[in-house]
């Protein structure tokens, strides 16, 4: 599988000129309503404009197409995700949101297709997106229950901090706010967060 998925790292500007092959990714792994497409591709290009912004896509080494993409930035008052999710902790646990987001590494997406899914590729890219990052914590939402995604951040070193939160216009689905140190811890069966083997930096 190594020799099948090289990591890429993307700058903003590349990042930005990337968006509609990302989201293709995105509309696999996530499936969401067509009309929400044309938002989720506003809010990924504002975001690449956020400080230390940072972005790794996995790609096939046959054809340089994307099969994953993962990417996060640092997180301040005056964005969105940061100000709801923290105004919620500091009214249920004052200590809790200054511990988590007083110098916090916010990981906004981390998206793999469907078939390709299982291989490793999603623990990867987070590893590589959270390595030698100046940050103090690391922080990010995800669907509740069961799910791979969140049994991949709790192996990586994340805890529950809010369960069962509800953004706002989204009253319906519950998410779980998880928050990690910085470094990501090493050990067992994952790399440590050093760069990943097969990835490289573009601009």
């Amino acid at each position: 599988m190594q020799t099948e998925i090289e990591l890429w790292e993307l700058a903003a500007p590349a990042f930005v000129r990337a968006v509609p092959a990302l989201l293709e990714v995105y509309r696999a792994a996530m499936a969401p309503p067509g009309d929400q497409l044309t938002g989720r591709r506003a809010i990924m290009e504002r975001h690449a404009g956020h400080p230390r912004f940072r972005s790794f896509t996995a790609v096939r080494t046959a054809d340089g197409s994307a099969v994953g993409f993962a990417y996060g930035f640092h997180g301040q008052r005056g964005q969105w995700w940061h100000d709801v999710v923290s105004d919620a902790l500091r009214l249920r646990d004052p200590d809790a949101e200054r511990h988590w987001f007083t110098d916090s590494f916010e990981i906004a997406e981390v998206h793999v297709r469907p078939e390709w899914q299982g291989r490793g590729i999603g623990r990867r890219m987070l590893e590589a997106l959270a390595a030698e990052r100046p940050e103090l914590t690391a922080v990010l939402s995800t669907h509740s229950g069961p799910t791979r995604a969140r049994a991949l951040y709790h192996s990586c070193g994340f805890t529950d901090v809010l369960t069962d939160f509800r953004f706002p216009g989204s009253p319906d689905q519950p998410f779980t706010i998880m928050a990690a140190p910085l470094p990501l811890p090493a050990g067992g069966s994952r790399r440590s967060a050093g760069r990943s083997p097969g990835s490289r930096s573009t601009g």
